[in-house]
């Protein structure tokens, strides 16, 4: 497992990049470059569920570590979710149970917000990764900017 960061300043109050980052209709239009038609599922608790999923709703399941809206959010990811079926206990998925999904919103003055993500992963998905983050953050950056 290894931890990538990733961060941009952003011409927008903390609030309305914490609305782009997790709004319905916003989420996958940063979240593209991961995979086409991402969405994600949350009750919003700590030790609750949450789901990241692909547009056929299949995808990971996780939980919410730390919740400090609008400045902080950890999520742990538990496992898989496959046509309705949470996989947490099988070997693929032990293998990266527990790796971590940090997002850190940092006011730097009235009107410009740092985005920080910290991501643990494992090597081969790093490209991936960086691919998301860096083109997705860049897609944050325009709707927050315009």
């Amino acid at each position: 497992m290894e931890t990538l960061e990733y961060e941009i300043s952003i011409k927008a109050s903390v609030q309305k990049i914490w609305d782009l980052l997790w709004n319905q209709e916003t989420y996958p239009q940063w979240t593209q470059f991961f995979m086409e038609g991402s969405q994600f599922k949350t009750d919003w608790e700590v030790n609750g569920k949450t789901y990241f999923l692909d547009a056929h709703g299949n995808g990971m399941v996780s939980t919410i570590l730390s919740l400090e809206k609008p400045r902080e959010v950890i999520f742990s990811h538990l496992g898989m979710f496959k046509d309705g079926v949470e996989d947490t206990k099988s070997k693929e998925v032990i293998e990266w149970s527990g790796a971590q999904e940090k997002y850190f919103l940092r006011e730097i003055d009235e009107n410009t917000t740092e985005l920080r993500a910290i991501v643990h992963t494992s090597k081969d998905m790093g490209e991936l990764m960086n691919k998301g983050f860096i083109q997705g953050f860049e897609v944050l950056k325009k709707l927050g900017e315009a």
